[in-house]
Order: C-alpha cells, then structure tokens, then sequence
C-alpha cells in the first residue's frame, strides 16, 4: 500500500484553477494534492537581443519556492545572490515545455513569461508548475486574442507533467515527497496532448532499472497525463 493509500496507477486529487491574480493577463493555482503552486504569465513587448529582428516571439519561466514550502525554512536564492542548480534546471524544463507547442513566429515579436511560485511542496513541483502553466498561458493568449493581437491557434497543443517512480519494486504514478525520497526509480514525464513526448528524466536512485520497467513508467504517465489534460479541457471549457 502506498503511503498516499492510492492505487499504483492513481494520481493525488488535482484542482486548476484559473484567473487567480487580477493583474495577470494568465494565471492559475495549480495542486496537486499537497504541492500547491501559483503560476502566473506576463506578456511583454520586448524579447531578449539575441532574439530581436527574427519576427518570432519567445516563452520564458521562472520558478521559485517560498521558505515555507518545506518542513523546514529554507533561505531565499534572493538573499543568496545566486539560483541554485536545481531552480535554473527546473525553469528551463518550464520554459522548454511550453514552447514545444506554441507557434512563436504567430506569436510575433513578444515575450511571456511565466512565474511559478511554489506556495507548498510535497513532491512533483516541476510537473505541477508545467500544467498550471499551460493553464496560464492559455488564458494570456486568450487575452491577447480578445485585443486582436494573435489568434489561439498560436497554441497548438495541451502540454502536461507527470512523475512516476519505482517503489518497493511497484511502478507508482505521481509521487509526494514520501515516496520520492525512497524511490528506486525517479522519473518526470513532459508529453502533449496528441500523445508526443516532449521530455524525459529518468535516474536509478538506488537500483538500475530496465527497459521494461521505462517502457512501464511511460504507460502510466501517458494515463495520467491524459487525466491532467482531461483537467485543462474541464477548466478552460
């Protein structure tokens, strides 16, 4: 029995919940049982210089955890002066994630950027930020087609994330913080809602897994990722 007292194949309840911040022109709450997230998307006309006179636009992220979110207090990376390596890794997963099904040249020469802010966290940060980002991205480009600005086919597709893990030998689907930090096998799935696979991060935490058992992880993360966009249609309906 897992900790959660879910079946192997069951996700945590998840909620979205859109239009969270008055000045935003996307945002959305996103939990994932205990992992609560506020992502937020911000357009801008301006893009990085690197970017300039291409005639496409750009979707950056940032992503961040109060020092709260933990059991313990930890520092803010402000008061550090630096990012660590896991926050620079996680908000360019974000970024990547959500580019993949955005036509950037019907974008035109803008920027969004989407701030994730982790309220709460109990295990699948990255993959709860990817999905309320969606969620928020969405409704910016909801936003800008209201004002003429882009149509919504700029979107092409829903983009999710999910974990999925090895534990006590048994594939499990969504992990928290318990089963994460005793897992065998550590896995995060990006895929889009026509089934493609946008990223994996796959790592033997204690014993070597095998072909078999990925080919087993991806099953459940193509079913529950399929709940999730399920979830966005719901919300965004």
């Amino acid at each position: 029995m897992r900790p959660s007292r879910r079946q192997p194949d069951e996700l945590r309840p998840v909620s979205l919940e859109r239009g969270v911040v008055k000045f935003a022109e996307g945002s959305c709450f996103v939990k994932f049982g205990d992992t609560h997230v506020l992502v937020t998307a911000t357009l801008e006309d301006r893009l990085p210089p690197w970017l300039k006179g291409q005639g496409r636009g750009w979707i950056t992220a940032e992503y961040g955890m109060l020092p709260r979110a933990t059991l313990e207090r930890t520092r803010r990376e402000a008061s550090t002066g630096k990012q660590t390596g896991r926050t620079v890794e996680i908000q360019r997963l974000i970024g990547r994630s959500l580019r993949s099904v955005v036509d950037l040249k019907a974008l035109g020469e803008r920027q969004i950027t989407i701030d994730c802010d982790v309220i709460q966290a109990d295990g699948g940060t990255r993959t709860a930020s990817i999905t309320g980002a969606w969620i928020a991205l969405y409704d910016c480009f909801a936003w800008m087609n209201a004002r003429d600005m882009v149509q919504m086919t700029v979107l092409r597709d829903h983009i999710a994330a999910i974990s999925c893990g090895v534990c006590g030998g048994v594939a499990v689907l969504d992990l928290d913080y318990a089963e994460d930090s005793q897992a065998e096998t550590d896995a995060n799935f990006v895929l889009t809602g026509s089934g493609h696979i946008v990223e994996v991060q796959a790592t033997a935490e204690k014993i070597p897994f095998s072909e078999e058992q990925l080919a087993t992880l991806l099953a459940l993360a193509r079913k529950g990722v399929t709940k999730l966009i399920d979830l966005q249609k719901m919300a965004c309906g």
